[in-house]
């Protein structure tokens, strides 16, 4: 993929196009890109969104323009980003930074299709109607949240069975309710034991709430994805380390910081599947018929210097489910 296909997206800022060059972009159809996050955080899904619109014969700067409009987290502004997009005329809006991103694009317009990314039951969010016939103007991909939680809780209690006492750490801020009662349930129905829960949405919190289970004898954690808890995520491993608590993480870049074990969705398959439908779009199929799709691609990682650090013997069970193991 070329430099000059990212450009506009990553750099964030306008480029001084020649007058001629305006005029032919002015003819090519516009794809909007909308999301919660920001260009950095986002460049390896964003290539798997293109990647997905390429094989659809779709490629930034030769016959689309792709419009990327980025939240930077404040989520609060997706609303009128979203409108700003809609006035661009956009033949496609891609929202693909999340729940969030997907209900702003869907408010926003009744007509321009909507291609989502989402971590909550479309039906019942009002995304869609129907997985198999969404009906309306917007459909997409959806990640079962409930599910991935559910089998995290499952693998660290298969780890570490004989932890009486397990924890989870929780950012507040930036939890929304459906994903709280999400959480709340795939613990309720997961574990039967005693399981905290620690609030935390600042490095000092963190480093208190993490002092404090160690003080409670919590010897499992679960840590939830958070966009914040991902930047400082190497001072979370280095905690979770000095307070000698097993812990499992949301994403591979905490296991190859030293965090005993992650899983999580393939983050790149979900936007490939949005820029192929995005793209399936272009080429003249509504979504009302396109049914949403499901995430299923998972990866587990297994950090084997950190579980001996622990002192901890990795069943050869999970060692087998294992998709990479660092030593």
């Amino acid at each position: 993929m070329k430099r000059r296909e990212f450009v506009k997206c990553l750099g964030g800022a306008a480029l001084a196009w020649p007058f001629a060059a305006q005029a032919q972009q002015s003819r090519t159809p516009v794809v909007g890109f909308l999301c919660g996050g920001s260009a950095g955080e986002w460049s390896g899904r964003l290539a798997g969104f293109v990647e997905g619109l390429a094989t659809t014969g779709h490629v930034d700067g030769r016959n689309i323009e792709i419009k990327c409009s980025w939240a930077e987290r404040q989520y609060d502004r997706l609303p009128a980003l979203a409108a700003e997009l809609v006035q661009r005329r956009p033949v496609v809006i891609a929202a693909v930074g999340g729940t969030q991103s997907a209900l702003a694009a869907k408010a926003a317009t009744t007509t321009i299709p909507v291609v989502f990314r989402a971590d909550a039951d479309p039906v019942g969010i009002g995304l869609v109607t129907s997985m198999d016939r969404p009906g309306g103007n917007a459909t997409g991909v959806v990640i079962d949240a409930f599910g991935l939680l559910a089998r995290r809780l499952d693998l660290l209690r298969d780890l570490l069975p004989q932890a009486a006492i397990m924890g989870v750490l929780i950012n507040p801020t930036s939890l929304t309710p459906e994903k709280f009662k999400t959480f709340m349930l795939a613990v309720t129905l997961n574990l039967e034991r005693p399981t905290l829960v620690f609030s935390a949405s600042s490095m000092g919190e963190i480093d208190e709430k993490l002092a404090t289970a160690a003080r409670r004898d919590v010897e499992a954690l679960l840590v939830l994805p958070d966009p914040m808890f991902h930047r400082e995520h190497k001072q979370i491993v280095e905690l979770a380390a000095n307070y000698h608590i097993p812990t499992s993480y949301p994403s591979r870049e905490y296991a190859q910081a030293g965090g005993l074990m992650s899983y999580e969705f393939d983050q790149m398959e979900p936007s490939r599947q949005a820029g192929v439908y995005t793209g399936r779009i272009l080429n003249g199929e509504p979504p009302s018929i396109l049914p949403v799709l499901q995430s299923t691609k998972t990866e587990f990682v297994i950090n084997l210097k950190t579980a001996a650090t622990l002192g901890i013997t990795v069943p050869p069970t999970i060692l087998a489910n294992a998709d990479e193991l660092i030593e």
